[in-house]
């Protein structure tokens, strides 16, 4: 069969987004095909959609097809289950472990001069959108947390390089019009001097098994101020 084909309806079945690695394993061992008869399928595949309500998206984890955006809004009223309401806080510290990876809870806790609760910590985790990815050696080794490729993928990035610019996010314009501002998380404590801890994650992967799906080289990605670590 033609292996365009194929791999369209592998990308339509699979429920995750797919490598190049992990659609060649779908085949038969003398049936593989190479890397390069994989990749032109895919651009294939991705022009026959261009114009289409459903497009081929390659994202940090692989490829997927997925709703085009402007079509969200009909394509959510099939789910009776809302889509999840995050804090400001939470959305906060996301965006610091974003920006600054790697970086401790006190870290994040000096940056937006209050306390950042296990909570939203805990949240971050079970949806494995960070993980402890080394613990800083200093008094109490805190954990320091980084990014993974679910945050990526959830966010519809393929790498952090395409998250906006700080400048750039100083300069949009947000309108006029006052916005809503999502529910202060309630648990958040004062800022303290309380030494700090390292943090277990708890989450439902557990962080040492995902390493080889979301591993960042400490080097290149996690930037400055990555020195003195030990990494798991």
């Amino acid at each position: 069969m033609n292996t365009k084909r194929i791999v369209e309806a592998i990308l339509f079945a699979a429920n995750r987004p797919m490598t190049i690695k992990q659609i060649q394993e779908v085949f038969p061992e003398l049936e593989q095909p190479d890397t390069l008869t994989v990749q032109m399928a895919l651009e294939d595949i991705a022009r026959d959609y261009a114009d289409r309500p459903i497009g081929l998206r390659q994202l940090a984890s692989g490829y997927r097809f997925q709703v085009r955006e402007g079509l969200s809004p009909w394509v959510t009223r099939l789910f009776e289950e809302k889509p999840a309401r995050y804090s400001r806080a939470l959305l906060e510290t996301l965006a610091i472990i974003a920006y600054r990876q790697p970086v401790t809870r006190g870290e994040i806790e000096d940056i937006r001069g209050v306390g950042v609760s296990s909570s939203i910590i805990q949240t971050m985790l079970e949806r494995e959108w960070i993980r402890v990815i080394a613990h800083k050696e200093v008094p109490g080794r805190p954990a320091l947390f980084g990014t993974t490729k679910q945050f990526l993928d959830y966010f519809n990035l393929t790498s952090l390089s395409e998250l906006p610019t700080l400048e750039e996010i100083v300069n949009f314009d947000f309108g006029n019009s006052p916005q809503p501002q999502p529910e202060q998380d309630h648990s958040e404590r004062p800022q303290t001097a309380e030494t700090e801890q390292p943090i277990s994650p708890t989450g439902q992967t557990d962080p040492e098994t995902a390493v080889s799906e979301t591993e960042f080289d400490t080097q290149t990605e996690a930037g400055p101020g990555a020195e003195n670590l030990t990494l798991h």
